[in-house]
């Protein structure tokens, strides 16, 4: 295999695993490696439907101790929640309670594992969610609601705000708080004295065009994600990259 440099690990749920796709002309997995070539590997751990429960149990079979063969982990990114804020319904049993949902994260962005690598933690707000589509959706599935509610996402996320919060070190990166703002300046005929965008009896907006099935994220999405997320990463020291640069190989005149 080739010499795997130090890495950015993505763990999460499918928010992280769509990240490699590119959508509307852009991949978040791809501008995050152009940012940091030849200095770190992004690599994708991200797994579909995966709540906060199924992370932590597969963790130490996920993130290896540092070693001669095992490449350290310099950043890791924690996305989830998503899945957590499922409704308890009988035809979904991805959901977590809020209160084991937050232990989860601390027992996750603690583990051992983790922290045998030291790395920079970035702990990832679950996104807004657009429970007028996601209710369409699911019907037509034949759930027999919605199973997901903006407000119970929204209360999640401020889970992970006060995760961040408490654990010393950890940088949050307000996903939820990015994306709303980014949808209420698209939506030029928002009523601020309505509900929010997304809620039952208000409207959807641009929620339709950053999450267009409701939960997962559009180009135009993951942009305003790495916009948020990459001054984070860096800066990485001019000429120390893995291996020399050309110039320093081929030496010239000028």
């Amino acid at each position: 295999m080739a010499k795997p440099y130090n890495q950015i690990v993505l763990f999460g749920d499918s928010l992280f695993q769509g990240a490699s796709q590119v959508q509307d002309g852009f991949s978040f997995q791809g501008a995050l490696q152009s940012h940091c070539m030849r200095y770190l590997d992004v690599i994708n751990r991200g797994f579909s439907g995966y709540n906060t429960k199924n992370a932590l149990e597969l963790l130490p079979q996920i993130f290896l101790p540092p070693s001669p063969s095992n490449p350290k982990i310099e950043y890791l990114l924690v996305l989830l929640g998503a899945n957590d804020a499922c409704i308890d319904i009988p035809t979904n049993t991805q959901g977590v309670p809020i209160d084991r949902y937050k232990e989860n994260l601390i027992k996750i962005i603690t583990h051992d594992h983790i922290k045998a690598h030291n790395p920079k933690i970035l702990l990832v707000t679950p996104p807004p969610i657009d429970e007028i589509r996601i209710t369409a959706l699911d019907l037509g599935w034949g759930h027999p609601q919605a199973t997901r509610q903006a407000a119970v996402s929204a209360a999640y996320s401020e889970t992970a705000r006060k995760v961040a919060a408490e654990i010393p070190g950890v940088v949050l990166i307000d996903l939820q708080k990015a994306l709303m703002d980014k949808a209420i300046s698209l939506t030029t005929d928002l009523d601020v004295s309505g509900p929010s965008l997304g809620y039952p009896g208000g409207k959807r907006g641009a929620l339709e065009q950053l999450l267009p099935d409701g939960l997962h994220m559009s180009g135009e999405a993951y942009k305003v994600f790495f916009d948020i997320v990459q001054p984070h990463i860096g800066p990485f020291p001019e000429g120390q990259a893995v291996f020399p640069d050309w110039r320093v190989l081929n030496p010239g005149t000028i």
